[in-house]
């Protein structure tokens, strides 16, 4: 019989765990060249009818269209005409200038909180453009562009984020968690992936009703790794929900990098072929390439063949919100030295590259939206900031939640109210 060891075996070697850890840390050298990028246009495209399998190629390859001569190459081209182009081009500038003035809203005390979506502008706003304006979004709280392209007035977004008078959420969501039935917009949840099994649910009855719309959500990678991704996925695979799920993956949550999650094993839309269902791996940089991509899972979608998880490869370039110092866990050079570039940029430059935009247009365009923003943010705050008493009655904190007021929560409300207007008489 073998000799039971110091850790407790028989002559077999101790077990190990292994906890990921990034590349980077602060005041390192970033060297990014474990990164595979493959040259534009060389990836297959299959038939939006085909069989999941398929796909399965595309899941740990990279879709991309727009190359480094600025041109667009390949089958995954969408072939847009310029004026759609320059509509893209402009909701992903207005979301930038729009979260530069927010940004700074929140560091002048006007709100809470706030979370920006820099160089992750296209996993959005591109993939707005290619659904239909009345399909069911279920966004993460990095999607505000998704909004924008869909023509929600600023001046409301500003009002929620300053939980102001004219907040149509009352103040009760956190500053950036919007929602809005008219703009096919389903509310943001605070809680990690809840949105998944919601939309999943929703492309259910939407099939079971006979409906023409689909439904598509958004989680960050990190998110994966919760309980609600599987159920989802799971219950969109049995049932061949008309679902598609966008999974951006910009390298880090809050503090941790995306190998908690699982990126050092395979990609996330490798996750994709153990479900059975169509899978995507996306360069989430290019605007072409994530209209393409998610054109292609709703066609195939409206098709009755499935859900599909599409990875927006990507890179979170700011912190993960105000709340968050990225310079306490990751090297400053990553911005910078990131290989797929920023989405703005490139689509800029293709559209001069193709004759139909110049670089006094961009300029010019530029300073447009940042007074329009600028404009809205000044028709918002007339509504009030946080921490002016311009906010909604204190009674609407007891309605909505019933149709009519139990008699029992009305007394409630006008006790509370008594004793408010005691401590803090008008």
């Amino acid at each position: 019989m073998a000799k039971q060891g110091e850790g407790g075996g028989y002559n077999r070697p101790r077990l190990q765990l292994h906890v990921p850890e990034p590349k980077f840390r602060p005041g390192d050298t970033v060297d990014f060249s474990h990164i595979v990028v493959p040259e534009a246009g060389v990836q297959t495209r299959p038939d939006e009818a085909c069989e999941a399998s398929e796909t399965n190629p595309l899941c740990t390859d990279l879709v991309r269209v727009l190359g480094d001569d600025n041109k667009a190459h390949g089958p995954w081209d969408p072939r847009l005409t310029p004026d759609k182009l320059r509509e893209m081009l402009r909701h992903m500038a207005l979301v930038r200038a729009f979260d530069e003035r927010m940004y700074r809203g929140q560091r002048q005390g006007k709100t809470s909180f706030y979370m920006k979506c820099i160089g992750e502008e296209a996993t959005s706003v591109a993939a707005a453009h290619a659904l239909a304006s009345d399909d069911m979004v279920f966004p993460s709280y990095r999607q505000q562009g998704i909004l924008i392209a869909r023509g929600y007035p600023l001046v409301e977004m500003i009002n929620q984020i300053y939980s102001n008078r004219g907040d149509k959420l009352k103040g009760r969501q956190l500053p950036i968690m919007y929602s809005s039935r008219n703009y096919a917009f389903f509310t943001i949840s605070g809680n990690l992936a809840t949105q998944l099994p919601q939309a999943t649910g929703f492309a259910m009855a939407s099939a079971i009703k006979g409906d023409s719309r689909i439904a598509a959500a958004w989680v960050g990678e990190g998110s994966t790794a919760e309980g609600d991704f599987h159920s989802a996925l799971t219950f969109a695979a049995v049932y061949n929900a008309p679902v598609v799920f966008n999974v951006v993956n910009n390298q880090w949550a809050i503090s941790s990098f995306s190998g908690f999650a699982g990126a050092e094993r395979t990609t996330f839309a490798a996750r994709a072929i153990g479900y059975g269902i169509a899978g995507l791996r996306v360069d989430g940089n290019d605007p072409l390439a994530v209209y393409a991509a998610e054109r292609w899972a709703a066609d195939r979608a409206r098709m009755n063949k499935g859900p599909t998880l599409i990875e927006h490869f990507t890179y979170r370039a700011e912190g993960h919100s105000t709340s968050d110092d990225p310079s306490a866990y990751r090297s400053a050079q990553e911005r910078e030295e990131w290989p797929l570039g920023d989405p703005i940029m490139r689509l800029k430059l293709h559209l001069i590259e193709i004759g139909e935009w110049s670089e006094d247009q961009q300029e010019a365009m530029d300073r447009e939206l940042a007074e329009s923003v600028k404009a809205a943010t000044k028709d918002a705050e007339k509504n009030g900031i946080l921490g002016h008493g311009l906010h909604h009655p204190f009674h609407t904190m007891f309605e909505d939640v019933f149709e009519e007021l139990p008699w029992h929560l009305e007394e409630q409300a006008e006790q509370a109210i008594r004793e408010r207007q005691i401590k803090w008489p008008q």
